[in-house]
């Protein structure tokens, strides 16, 4: 039957396939994958001989009126990205929508996917979760971008590059304080898989020290903040902790009861004794 299937291919480990996923690959007439050369590896591996176009950022415009009118001849297509669910950061979204449009069954195939696989095993809330795909490549609009999710509660999922990775990491402290816990998921399911779970200031060392391989595949977990603003005023809640506690150990509570950065409580507080 003539259908557009959106298919989630193994983000690394092949093993991953699942057995529907290889069956509509096999029966398909079309396979439309980002890189011919990449998905030929996993059809190889799974000896699927079905035929392969190309369909990328730079071609999707073209491509989908092609496709679309394939699909209205009664051929039946599989999408697939390099790796994971497709139109998850990779390109899709146009040919779903005009399949959608024409009243062509779209079905998916669900599977890998490297954000939820992160999440899985973060050791972060689940419940409420951003995705938020790349972060921007310019430092001031990164500062922008990441200022907005100071007071988001939900935890926050990126994905980054390796040559971007430590000047992000470096943003994330500057504007989450290094006391915000976070999660580096690395190269996932492969050979090197890293997943490293710390402070911004921990992660930030272990990136410089090179514990933290700066190669590969990135998916980075951010802890939501765990009080907004308004729930706790963190000068009054520092002005009771210094009668009892020294100026240190208040901040550091502080900063765990209202989710504030403690390096700016710690300020705070000197401002708090020399009044």
């Amino acid at each position: 039957m003539s259908a557009l299937y959106v298919v989630a291919t193994p983000i690394g480990n092949l093993e991953d396939i699942t057995l529907r996923a290889k069956r509509i690959l096999e029966e398909v007439d079309v396979i439309a994958a980002e890189d011919t050369r990449h998905t030929r590896i996993l059809l190889s591996h799974l000896g699927i001989k079905t035929r392969i176009r190309t369909y990328h950022d730079h071609n999707e415009s073209s491509m989908s009126e092609t496709l679309i009118k394939e699909l209205k001849a009664g051929l039946s297509i599989a999408l697939v990205s390099d790796a994971g669910t497709p139109l998850i950061s990779d390109p899709g979204y146009r040919l779903v929508k005009l399949a959608g449009e024409e009243g062509i069954d779209v079905v998916p195939v669900p599977g890998p996917s490297a954000l939820i696989a992160a999440l899985s095993v973060a050791g972060l809330p689940s419940d409420r979760f951003t995705f938020h795909g790349f972060l921007p490549a310019k430092e001031k609009a990164r500062e922008d971008f990441l200022k907005s999710l100071v007071n988001e509660s939900g935890t926050q999922i990126f994905y980054e590059s390796p040559h971007r990775l430590t000047k992000s990491i470096g943003t994330f402290e500057k504007i989450f304080g290094e006391d915000r816990i976070i999660v580096i998921a690395r190269e996932l399911t492969k050979t090197f898989e890293q997943i490293v779970r710390g402070s911004v200031g921990q992660i930030r060392a272990k990136v410089k020290s090179g514990e933290i391989i700066v190669k590969g595949e990135f998916v980075i977990l951010l802890q939501g903040q765990l009080n907004s603003p308004s729930d706790l005023d963190a000068t009054r809640v520092l002005t009771e902790l210094l009668l009892e506690l020294p100026m240190s150990k208040a901040a550091e509570v502080a900063a765990k009861l209202t989710g504030q950065p403690r390096k700016k409580l710690y300020k705070l507080a000197l401002s708090l004794r020399q009044d």
